[in-house]
């Protein structure tokens, strides 16, 4: 008799292939990457839980990323280490996981399931122990296909290398009696999932306006498109 939770994995497996673009040779690999704890428990013939997973994975990602940061980037030791921290802090992960819909693809048990929301953590998690099952399956170049791009794109927009408000600051300051100021007007999404919008204000006038997922990233957000009106990127 066919075990009647198997489709569910398959599909499971099916949607996370079509959202990376990569089919798995060893669906079983990309089976234990989606599995969360509270299936394993619940399910422990099935599948294994992805915790082993994401152990491989963080030093897969840990290599790629380094590896990027040294070759593309003309920057000294102490830089390279606090843009790596960036990259690969649950935040950033979490963000590329929302960007691509892992939270759909995870097996949860009934309970977790039953809450209505997934944790921070464990989408950042599952990025990682995706990464590791590609590996395991194809090699480091395929991990690099899927992770990638996101880091990438996530280098060119980290604070870490362009510190927007610092460079409106010094343009404001030439400036004399002009103030430069950040307020946070709206705060919403639950307590794991917070989003904040900032206006930045010369003097009482609203220049612009950012979002992000924390107080900081909102002001420099606002700060980086203070900058693009004033025709500096």
């Amino acid at each position: 008799m066919k075990n009647p939770l198997l489709p569910e994995i398959e599909e499971k497996v099916g949607l996370l292939e079509k959202k990376i673009n990569y089919v798995f040779k060893n669906k079983k690999l990309a089976a234990d990457a989606l599995t969360h704890s509270s299936f394993y428990n619940e399910h422990k013939k099935e599948s294994r839980s992805n915790e082993r997973l994401e152990f491989l994975g963080d030093s897969v990602l840990s290599i790629i990323t380094c590896e990027y940061l040294y070759t593309h980037l003309n920057e000294p030791e102490g830089m390279l280490t606090k843009l790596k921290a960036a990259l690969v802090c649950e935040d950033s992960l979490y963000t590329f996981a929302v960007s691509k819909g892992l939270g759909e693809c995870l097996l949860f048990g009934k309970g977790e399931r039953s809450s209505g929301t997934v944790r921070k953590s464990t989408l950042a998690d599952a990025v990682e122990a995706v990464l590791g099952a590609i590996y395991l399956d194809s090699g480091m170049d395929e991990g690099k296909k899927y992770i990638l791009p996101y880091l990438i794109e996530a280098v060119g927009e980290s604070d870490v290398l362009h510190d927007w408000k610092t460079t409106l600051q010094e343009i404001v300051q030439k400036n004399r009696g002009e103030i430069l100021s950040y307020e946070i007007v709206e705060e919403s999404g639950p307590a794991h999932d917070k989003n904040f919008v900032c206006h930045v204000k010369i003097n009482s006038n609203v220049l612009a306006e950012g979002s992000g997922h924390s107080k900081k990233k909102a002001e420099q957000a606002a700060a980086r498109a203070a900058l693009e009106l004033m025709g500096i990127r």
